[in-house]
């Protein structure tokens, strides 16, 4: 998408195993979760981004995710608009994640 930050499930590991510090956020519905979660996501659904956006700091990485990666791009847009530099959209959200044979945790 244009102007979108993205990164791939390569990235995102990688991150993790080098201890990167960075937020995970998964702006899917609660019931969505329900179905499992990217380790270490939190919960911030897409219709609660607007409200929660100011407790979110803009000195760490952000990285959003959703189901196929089309919300999470929203999200990433909307935090854009709002002075946010270091928001990254995960590149086919949760379903690339499972494809590319990564685990989920329970929410």
């Amino acid at each position: 998408m244009f102007g979108i930050k993205e990164i791939d499930v390569g990235t995102l590991t990688g991150w993790q195993e080098n201890g990167q510090q960075f937020h995970l956020l998964d702006v899917r519905s609660v019931d969505e979760m329900s179905q499992g979660i990217i380790p270490g996501g939190q919960s911030m659904p897409l219709h609660l981004l607007p409200v929660n956006a100011d407790e979110l700091s803009k000195e760490t990485d952000i990285v959003l995710y959703c189901r196929s990666g089309a919300r999470s791009a929203q999200a990433v847009a909307f935090l854009q608009q709002r002075g946010f530099d270091r928001v990254f959209n995960l590149r086919g959200g949760i379903m690339d994640w499972v494809r590319q044979g990564q685990s989920v945790a329970t929410a």
